[in-house]
């Protein structure tokens, strides 16, 4: 017997007594659905309201997400969930429409450096500088 008196025992989906897959419901993330690590994401209009009924993981991603963009990584981060998990989860929340992706912007490619010249010295003889 414990000397101390019972305490309830507060678990959570986070727990590491709950596999993951519960916390996604059993579902795996969908093909046309990839997010990488820098994928924006912020609250849907209206999604304040849909929250009360979602997940407490989920929860905690729409309250991360609805004061502005945050990046996939910066969601894991802030959960303490694998990026695995935060991704289905943002599928399912996307597909809902309780938040807004935005993939991050491409990187430039890098322009001919001979072609750049070549502009140049056109404008150089064209407007004598």
């Amino acid at each position: 017997m414990r000397d101390e008196p019972d305490q309830e025992l507060d678990l959570e989906l986070t727990s590491p007594l709950v596999p993951l897959f519960v916390i996604t419901g059993g579902h795996a993330l969908p093909p046309d659905h990839e997010y990488g690590h820098t994928t924006l994401v912020t609250a849907g209009e209206g999604a304040s309201a849909a929250a009360r009924t979602l997940s407490p993981e989920a929860r905690q991603v729409m309250d991360l997400v609805s004061d502005g963009f945050l990046s996939v990584a910066e969601v894991a981060g802030h959960t303490h969930l694998p990026l695995g998990i935060v991704r289905i989860l943002l599928a399912q929340m996307e597909g809902s429409g309780l938040i807004i992706v935005r993939k991050p912007v491409p990187r430039a490619e890098r322009a001919d450096r001979e072609l750049l010249s070549a502009v140049l010295d056109g404008l150089k003889t064209r407007f004598g500088a």
